[in-house]
């Protein structure tokens, strides 16, 4: 890459501010400066160089969902480096981009460093919250009394938890304990934000409703669709590191609207008209079925071998015989007979002759064929059936459990005590009155994966009164959620608002109290799970530096202290469940919050470095020091075909062209509201009805904002240097901003074709206003023949109006650095699944120069 003489000084004046400091809520952004020594340019006399000293200590990347297995290199205490660790068989002992921020994350300057206390009573955007440092002590009693407030009251259920990013021990220590605890049903994840939809594919035809693992090593024809898994959607080194093998030896084909970097180096590229997937998806399952390309071991075929599958037809049931898969002939008959070429060309302005072509390719390298789908085919209204009907080709391909896999068996860790007999008679009632602010279980919201976080603002608005002590950790809603001005109406609202979080957020901006929070990577403990490359394994995330602020980690050293001010005010049932919990060699309970964190870790790891016998999987690890050493334990490798045979989770046991799983889920949801599965289905927005909504099918796309008024459509995508959303503080993130595609560096862009700009008469560098349904914002236009005509482009991850001085263009004014894409995007969902829309072409827009 190549710098100008002015990028190289301001990046080098950039990271001087960051290594001398600065407070962490200072306003002005890094500008080029003098050189910061006075004697800088004097000739000195050279000195031979020494390595410098420290160790690599393991830990584990939160960039992603992948949580990658990575080493720290530790130097007088700072971590300064950062590799993937070396004995990882899922990363390969690589680290993608996003993990090289995490030393600057760890130091920026703008981190809240002490806790901190609003003196403005006032809230909104751009209103200064006039916070004062105070004490952990201060701190931990001011949240104990606001929730004590509600026990004492009889109302607990009015305490509210929303968590962003989160380890294992959150799930057991902190989201899924002290809501139960305490006595509410109102606490949500952030996941409903991030990729829920396309859960559904895998979850309504083989019943796991989760994230694939992909044999890459055995794969001949990459499919992905709706996502670039060589920036992100997790497994990103993995990725990396198979990626050139599969293009020599077999074909990579790319669906998405804009030219990723897999669509770059991808032999076929189909940049699909946004929504339409699942119409692209069944005119390729159409081509594979008439033209017999489907995998016979797996799917099954015509009693006398004789192809009945023929454009326009009909298709009697018992001439075919399945074997692994359930309802094919129902799939054919009620929705692929009529989903030709030239169909799939009319819908998703794919040309007919490459929907052949691609469809032969998948065909002749079944079942080494894998359908990689993401969030930009699915995260739409109506998405659950684009989920389906991608997914499904799959099942097609026989590549289920061959290259496409579940998921290997988890490596061993220990439950946790139950908790059942610290939760008292007011936490009982309080957890079962109210309904759910997120929607979830109402007639127009089925939410089959169970949470529906980005509708609770539009609740609470009807009802402000639902909510008076709100706590939350790492996260950003006012920012990260679509519709993100209900965000800002919400917050203001709010009577206390408490927030664990690393930097003064857009959300902190409405907080009463923030709490400043650990970067876990680098200074806290945890144990995380996960699979990759067809190996399960966990990883440790350990506390190897001294910390440079004032910090706690949420998940396990807030809560405690929270606990200890709760039971010597009267409220002993968290702190005694958490006595329960003890060092698994001692036999000891914590005396101390960083006690807690470490006990805890140890705690939850203990079957894989104090089994009496090796677990399965890696070599025995005998003692929490070379466990802690070596970072990671993997389990057994991936059991090809372990589905097979009668023993996936679907209704049927077997994958699903009819998903009977969802005919019973959503059956049971219509019984609940004393109606009929074609009504919910009408109430919550989709269009089909009768068996059709069973078999994967094509919806025609929902799209906010007419195409008079709002002739473009809004595509919304991700950066590969974004860890998580969290990173546009830091100078790295905005100095390499170029590497996505079509990108620019210090700066925002959208990226229009340059067939419009011309008919628009807008060139590359015009300052532009987009606009929509929900609101407006102003960036820098890039004309780039990577985005396909009608479409524009726009990363996500800048448009902070806070955050800190790099994110910013001016934070002490709430000037934004850029335009926030969530500004734009319509709040809308797909209501199966209960995750937020914000791909596939839903929302419209129009482009003026400003």
């Amino acid at each position: 890459m190549k710098l100008t003489r002015r990028e190289f000084i301001r990046a080098s004046a950039a990271s001087a501010a960051w290594m001398l400091g600065a407070n962490a809520l200072a306003a002005d952004k890094p500008k080029a400066a003098p050189m910061p020594f006075k004697n800088a340019l004097i000739p000195r006399k050279a000195r031979s160089s020494t390595p410098a000293k420290g160790e690599w200590i393991a830990s584990t990347c939160q960039g992603c969902t992948q949580w990658c297995a990575i080493q720290l290199y530790v130097s007088g205490g700072r971590a300064t480096r950062v590799r993937g660790n070396e004995i990882s068989k899922s990363n390969h002992g690589y680290v993608c981009p996003r993990g090289h921020l995490i030393p600057q994350q760890t130091y920026d300057p703008d981190r809240v460093k002490v806790p901190l206390k609003r003196t403005n009573p006032l809230k909104g955007r751009g209103i200064d919250p006039k916070f004062v440092p105070i004490s952990w002590d201060e701190a931990m009693n001011i949240v104990a009394d606001k929730m004590l407030e509600l026990r004492n009251a009889g109302e607990p259920e009015k305490l509210m938890y929303m968590r962003g990013r989160y380890g294992p021990l959150s799930q057991e220590l902190l989201y899924g304990t002290l809501p139960k605890i305490f006595g509410t049903g109102q606490y949500f994840s952030h996941s409903a934000i991030c990729a829920e939809a396309e859960k559904m594919g895998p979850g309504l035809t083989q019943g796991f409703y989760g994230y694939r693992d992909y044999d890459l090593e055995k794969t001949n024809c990459l499919v992905i669709w709706g996502c670039d898994p060589l920036a992100s959607n997790r497994q990103v080194p993995n990725t990396i590191h198979r990626f050139h093998e599969i293009v020599a030896r077999g074909t990579v084909i790319a669906v998405d609207p804009r030219l990723s970097n897999a669509a770059a180096k991808a032999h076929e590229w189909l940049p699909v008209k946004p929504g339409t997937d699942g119409a692209l998806a069944g005119a390729i399952a159409h081509v594979i079925l008439t033209e017999g390309l489907w995998n016979r071991e797996f799917v099954g075929d015509f009693k006398d071998g004789k192809n009945l599958f023929v454009a326009g037809e009909m298709v009697d049931e018992a001439a075919f015989v399945e074997k692994e898969t359930s309802g094919l002939v129902k799939w054919w008959n009620l929705e692929l007979k009529d989903r030709t070429p030239a169909f799939g060309e009319k819908e998703s302005l794919i040309p007919a002759d490459q929907i052949l072509r691609v469809a032969r390719a998948m065909g002749k390298a079944a079942p080494n064929t894998a359908v990689w789908m993401g969030p930009g085919a699915a995260m739409m209204p109506r998405g659950t059936y684009a989920a389906m009907a991608v997914y499904a080709l799959n099942g097609l391909m026989g590549s289920i459990d061959v290259v496409v896999l579940e998921g290997a068996p988890g490596a061993p860790l220990n439950k946790f005590p139950s908790t059942e007999k610290f939760i008292d008679e007011v936490a009982k009632k309080g957890s079962k009155t109210g309904k759910k602010l997120d929607g979830r279980g109402e007639k127009n919201m089925p939410a089959l994966m169970g949470s529906a976080m980005n509708n609770v603002p539009n609740n609470l608005l009807k009802d402000p009164g639902a909510v008076k002590v709100m706590l939350a950790s790492w996260n950003n809603y006012n920012h990260s959620a679509t519709g993100a001005s209900r965000w800002d109406e919400v917050m203001a609202k709010v009577p206390f608002f408490a927030h664990m979080v690393t930097n003064p957020s857009e959300m902190t901006q409405f907080a009463d109290i923030v709490l400043p929070s650990t970067h876990n990577t680098t200074e806290g403990w945890n144990i995380i799970t996960n699979g990759s490359n067809g190996y399960s394994y966990a990883s440790i995330q350990q506390n190897p530096i001294k910390r440079v602020f004032d910090v706690k980690q949420e998940e396990n050293e807030v809560v405690w202290l929270l606990a200890q001010k709760l039971k010597a005010k009267g409220f002993p049932n968290l702190a005694d469940y958490y006595d329960t919990i003890k060092d698994p060699e001692t036999g000891k309970a914590a005396t101390n919050e960083l006690e807690f964190a470490e006990i805890t870790t140890r705690f939850l790891s203990a079957p894989i470095w104090m089994a009496k016998e090796a677990p399965k999987g890696d070599a025995q690890i005998k003692g929490w020091a070379e466990f802690k050493a070596k970072g990671m334990f993997h389990g057994p490798r991936y059991t090809p075909k372990k589905g097979w045979g009668g023993k996936f989770k679907s209704e049927t046991r077997k994958f699903e062209f009819y998903s009977a799983t969802l005919k019973k889920r959503l059956g049971e949801h219509a019984k609940k509201h004393e109606t009929t599965t074609d009504d919910i289905l009408t109430v919550s927005g989709y269009t089909a009805r009768g068996d059709l909504a069973f078999v994967p099918h094509y919806e025609v796309p929902k799209r906010n904002g007419s195409l008079e008024e709002f002739p473009f459509t809004f595509i919304d995508y991700k950066s590969r240097l974004n860890r998580e959303g969290r990173s546009q503080n830091l100078p790295w993130y905005q100095e390499f901003k170029k590497v996505d595609p079509g990108d620019v560096s210090w700066g925002d862009v959208v990226k229009m074709n340059p067939a419009d700009g011309a008919r628009l008469g807008l060139k590359t560098g015009d300052k532009v206003t987009i606009t929509s349904q929900a609101g407006s914002i102003t960036v820098d236009l890039k004309l780039w023949e990577g985005v396909r005509p009608g479409t524009v482009a726009k990363c996500y991850g800048q448009g902070h109006w806070a955050y800190g001085r790099v994110a910013t263009k001016d934070y002490a004014k709430a000037v934004p650095l850029g335009g926030n894409n969530n500004t734009i995007l319509v709040d809308d969902l797909d209501r199966l699944s209960g995750s937020t829309a914000r791909n596939g072409g839903f929302t419209g827009v129009r482009i003026t120069k400003a």
